[in-house]
């Protein structure tokens, strides 16, 4: 027997952070969500696998118009060739008050009740699956404690949108713990919520397949579903099934002293032939960091537009490719130890830098104090990205930043 987890489909859901720019594929990454719901679709029909369990988190919100639910049920009705049933629970994106329209259900297609948890049964399966949806997009119960009691001579399996003991960048929902998983005695938990691929135990199997596909520059590497084999009421294999149908990621470049703007080019593009390679002939959207202190210094910093229209270009050479953004923290060949020294501006300049780079978190915090009211009328777009004008760790990148643009000016190094 086969049966393959996914979890946190999101389909349609906008991708974020991705600036417009001449030849970006901005259509392919938009649709991405719907091609890995096919590619999911084509790993069953591949397998011939049994039974698709959805772990919640299918929509990323409210549909715009029906067109999402008749893509997300096109794709199902392509099981009828092989007889697969699934299940699925809702989780905090779309939860029973969140999508608010709805298509007939399909046939061999169970969504569990938001109101308690149940159980169903698969006799000629062998299996039965025990689960609870979200009735709103906010769970903060343990929804697992309340989970039915196993079912006798089958292979158990607890379906649960959840936060578990806590995952940095996840909202807290219906948290529980592994000890209370353990409780029930399932042989299996097809958990989700969580975005990143992790195992949280074996004995009983408990997993996070992570989401099917990358949406944000935060959601880096290979994606997929689980495919688990089964015997004889046992589980045999649990595998990572990669199927994204593009890829976030993340590109670090450190120069050498000696490198001018053109090596540090050619390292970059060395480094995005990389990245090409290993995600094959998906759509990349990537982020670059440079880094080091480099003769390229004055082209990069000072000459910003050029070098951002260079590095992209070379993205739209290799094809498929979408710089998504550049991060250049190069520091010019300077020697700060000796200029700390220094009885003028430039060495008072640094020497305050340093200290604050030093501060604690409590008086760098007071230098922003006046900065409060504006941070809260910044976008919410913004603050979801990370923006806080008030975060010691943010004043401390920006003093590295303005050390940088700044120093090589008062040293009349800008060239």
């Amino acid at each position: 027997m086969r049966i393959v987890h996914a979890a946190d489909l999101h389909i349609d859901s906008p991708m974020r952070g991705l600036s417009r720019y001449d030849g970006a594929p901005a259509a392919t990454m938009r649709g991405a969500t719907r091609v890995a719901m096919t590619n999911l679709i084509n790993l069953c029909l591949e397998e011939r696998a049994d039974l698709l369990l959805l772990a919640g988190d299918v929509f990323d919100g409210d549909w715009k118009d029906y067109s999402t639910g008749l893509f997300f049920q096109g794709e199902l009705s392509r099981l009828r060739e092989i007889g697969a049933q699934v299940v699925t629970v809702r989780g905090n994106h779309d939860a029973l008050n969140v999508v608010t329209r709805g298509l007939k259900p399909l046939e061999r297609v169970r969504e569990l009740d938001s109101a308690r948890p149940e159980t169903v049964v698969f006799d000629s399966l062998g299996v039965a699956v025990h689960g609870q949806s979200f009735g709103g997009r906010v769970e903060k119960g343990d929804l697992a404690e309340n989970y039915p009691p196993l079912t006798r001579d089958v292979l158990n399996i607890g379906l649960l949108h959840t936060s578990l003991d806590g995952r940095p960048g996840h909202e807290p929902y219906a948290p529980t713990t592994l000890a209370v998983l353990k409780s029930k005695g399932y042989d299996y938990w097809a958990l989700g919520h969580v975005h990143a691929r992790e195992v949280i135990s074996t004995e009983p199997w408990v997993v996070f397949p992570g989401n099917l596909q990358g949406r944000h520059a935060r959601e880096t590497g290979e994606k997929g579903a689980t495919l688990i084999t089964a015997e004889n009421g046992r589980i045999m294999s649990v595998e990572a099934r990669v199927i994204d149908a593009a890829r976030w990621a993340h590109v670090s470049v450190v120069l050498a002293e000696e490198d001018n703007f053109d090596d540090a080019l050619a390292k970059v593009r060395a480094a995005l032939e990389d990245e090409r390679e290993r995600a094959a002939d998906r759509t990349l959207a990537v982020r670059v960091s440079i880094s080091g202190t480099a003769e390229a210094y004055a082209d990069l910093v000072n000459d910003q537009e050029r070098a951002v229209a260079e590095i992209r270009a070379l993205g739209s050479d290799l094809g498929g490719m979408w710089v998504e953004k550049i991060v250049v923290s190069v520091r010019p060949r300077i020697d700060l130890d000796a200029i700390t020294k220094r009885d003028d501006g430039a060495g008072a300049f640094v020497r305050a830098v340093r200290a604050l780079e030093h501060a604690t978190d409590a008086e760098v915090q007071a230098l922003t104090k006046g900065l409060e009211e504006l941070e809260r009328k910044l976008p919410a777009e913004l603050k979801r990205d990370g923006l806080s004008l008030t975060s010691p760790k943010n004043v401390r990148v920006w003093l590295a930043d303005l050390e940088r643009t700044l120093l090589p000016r008062m040293l009349g190094e800008d060239r």
